[in-house]
């Protein structure tokens, strides 16, 4: 079983930076965060894969959000600046052994979430 545990989530203001990080018990192929905003289907972020850390975003944090992987610590981690309070959700790490996909659906193993909240 593939257990992952994120945490980092918290309180910020318009435009503060924020790093959310997301350890897992054993690496897939693919690593993604993905968001969920109350009354809101969840929303792919950001996805990388493990070997050649292959990157993808969703057009709603492009040039904002940083997703990376440190394979020592078995960590992906999401660097997100110039925060909005668009932002505010519960953020997700999600983990699949195929390639990125933007689909929730796709994904086989989850963590229990780490909320943000963007306000001022």
């Amino acid at each position: 079983q593939v257990r992952l545990v994120e945490s980092g989530g918290r309180l910020a203001r318009p435009g503060d930076s924020l790093r959310i990080s997301c350890v897992i018990s054993q690496r897939t192929h693919t690593m993604g965060w993905f968001r969920q905003a109350p009354g809101k289907e969840r929303e792919f972020v950001a996805g990388i894969t493990w070997t050649g850390g292959y990157t993808y975003y969703g057009d709603s944090v492009k040039g904002r959000f940083t997703i990376s992987r440190d394979h020592t610590k078995n960590t992906v981690y999401l660097q997100m600046i110039s925060l909005k309070p668009e932002d505010t959700a519960v953020y997700y790490c999600a983990a699949r052994i195929g390639n990125i996909r933007t689909s929730a659906g796709a994904y086989d193993f989850w963590g229990q979430g780490t909320q943000v909240t963007v306000s001022s």
